[in-house]
Order: structure tokens, then C-alpha cells, then sequence
């Protein structure tokens, strides 16, 4: 695969790597972890796809500089004009997690439509789950806005988040789950400048229930397939089944077996399904 970087008009950058040839299929990772997560199954899509795997703003080798405001509006602007410059006027876009709400806040922006959306496991228009947890997330990565706890967090974020936790994103336990982790937080101990702009998203994304969203899926113009990993517990599948009656011509399909990490615990399955729907 061929690393490459887009410009946003403000300066932003996101690294992207590329493979293959044919139309545009851009996949948009989940929160907190990075392009890799889409590696098990980049191969089996190049035989059809142009095959775009971007780092996400604060990922991976992505823009993290703390001068930007990384709210909701900035980037559905910036992976817009990504989608549109690198993927073209009719590339299919695949959002998991954080990528899937992305996908749909680029949409309802005007910023970018695709010839064709898949919304992976996802909290569409609901509040973030785990609740508890999260309130926990969001006060020590606000924290990192602070001077010298910036640094200390961003030793800390590592230990915090370790390899084994790929274990728990797998149903199936996969062992080179836990390189996506490990991958994901490589270059955080001493990154001040990403800390910094983490406590900017944690303020400014929305965790609660997203009702512009919501009130958004009657005019998704566009074919739209909710494609949900049977064993992920942070999205489970009656979320798609309420989404599918709110979304015109949607359509859903499930992975049995698979969890969060859908693309290393079933890479022929969900390979088949991305090929054939967007194909």
C-alpha cells in the first residue's frame, strides 16, 4: 500500500495509504484506534476497489496540532473535502464506530455524498454507550488541556490502553487484534500537541443522543446497508433494526461470530459483503 497526505484548505492533514485500482471505496475507522483496522480485508477489496485507508484527524499519523477545533462541523468539513479530492465524485464510503457517525454528519452537512454508505456497528443516533465509562474517558483526556498533565497523560494514555485490550475487541480473541492497539497508541508517550487536542474533542463531541441525526435519515438519498457484527455489545443489533424502518431503501445484513473488530474475527465475510453491495 502507498502512504500519501491530503491538504485541507486550513492546513489540516490526513495520511492515507492506498491500494489497488478501480472505483473509490474509502473506509473510515473507529474512534481512538487507525487506519490498520481495515488491513485484514484490503487485499480482498483491491481485486475490485481503489481501496482508501485514512488515518482520521487524531489518529494515527493524522493532524493533531491543537489549533484547529475538532468539533463535529470541522470534521465532517475536512473528511468531506478528503472524500471528495482522494475518492472522487462517486466513491462508496464504509464507517465503523466514530467513522460511521462521521460518514453520516458528512452527509447531512452537505460536505459529501457518496454513491453508496455502509454504516458499520455504530450508536447511530442514540447516546454513546457505557455511559460511566465514558464520563471517566472524556474528564482524564479533558485533563490533558492542562500544562504538565499534558505530558503526564500522554505517557499514561499507553499503559492505560494496552495491547491485550484487542482481546476484548475480538470474538474471537484474534492475536493480531492486539497490534491494532499497540499501533494505535505507538506515538503518544510525550505528544503534548496530541493530548491537547484530544481534551479540545472531548469537550466538543456529542455523547448524547443525536436527535440532528435522527431527524436526518428520511432524506438519505443514497443506498444506504447497515451491516452489523453480531457480537459487539457497544452496538447492538436492535440499533440497526431501528435505524433499517427509519432509513429509506436501507438495507441490513449481520456477521455472525464477528465483534468490534469485525475485519480480523471475519475478513472473508465482511470482505464479501463490502464487494457485494458497493461492487
Amino acid at each position: 500500500m502507498r502512504l500519501r497526505l491530503y491538504h485541507h484548505r486550513d492546513g489540516a492533514r490526513v495520511a492515507y495509504w492506498e491500494t489497488g485500482t478501480g472505483p473509490a471505496i474509502v473506509l473510515l475507522h473507529s474512534l481512538g484506534l487507525s487506519h490498520r483496522e481495515w488491513v485484514p480485508i484490503a487485499e480482498a477489496l483491491s481485486t475490485r476497489f481503489r481501496v482508501v485507508l485514512p488515518d482520521l484527524p487524531l489518529h494515527g499519523d493524522s493532524e493533531d496540532r491543537p489549533r484547529h477545533p475538532y468539533g463535529p462541523e470541522w470534521f465532517a468539513d475536512v473528511m468531506g473535502g478528503f472524500c471528495a479530492e482522494v475518492g472522487g465524485p462517486r466513491a462508496a464510503v464504509v464507517g465503523h464506530d466514530f467513522g460511521a457517525e462521521l460518514a453520516l454528519r458528512m452527509i447531512v452537512a452537505g460536505s459529501y455524498t457518496p454513491a453508496r454508505l455502509v454504516l458499520m456497528g455504530n450508536r447511530m443516533h442514540r447516546p454513546a454507550p457505557f455511559a460511566g465509562g465514558r464520563a471517566i474517558w472524556r474528564l482524564f483526556t479533558g485533563l490533558g488541556a492542562l500544562p504538565v498533565l499534558d505530558l503526564v497523560i500522554s505517557h499514561a494514555a499507553p499503559l492505560v490502553f494496552r495491547p491485550r485490550l484487542g482481546d476484548l475487541l475480538s470474538a474471537r480473541r484474534n492475536p493480531e487484534s492486539r497490534d491494532v492497539v499497540r499501533h494505535a497508541f505507538a506515538d503518544i508517550g510525550g505528544n503534548t500537541s496530541r493530548t491537547r487536542s484530544w481534551a479540545k474533542f472531548a469537550r466538543r463531541w456529542p455523547f448524547t443522543a443525536q436527535r440532528d441525526l435522527l431527524d436526518s435519515y428520511q432524506s438519505l438519498q443514497l443506498p444506504v446497508l447497515l451491516l452489523w457484527a453480531e457480537e459487539d455489545p457497544s452496538a447492538p443489533l436492535e440499533w440497526a433494526q431501528e435505524a433499517l424502518d427509519l432509513i429509506p431503501g436501507a438495507q441490513l445484513r449481520t456477521i455472525p461470530g464477528a465483534g468490534f473488530l469485525a475485519a480480523y474475527d471475519e475478513p472473508v465475510v465482511l470482505a464479501r459483503e463490502l464487494i457485494s453491495f458497493c461492487g
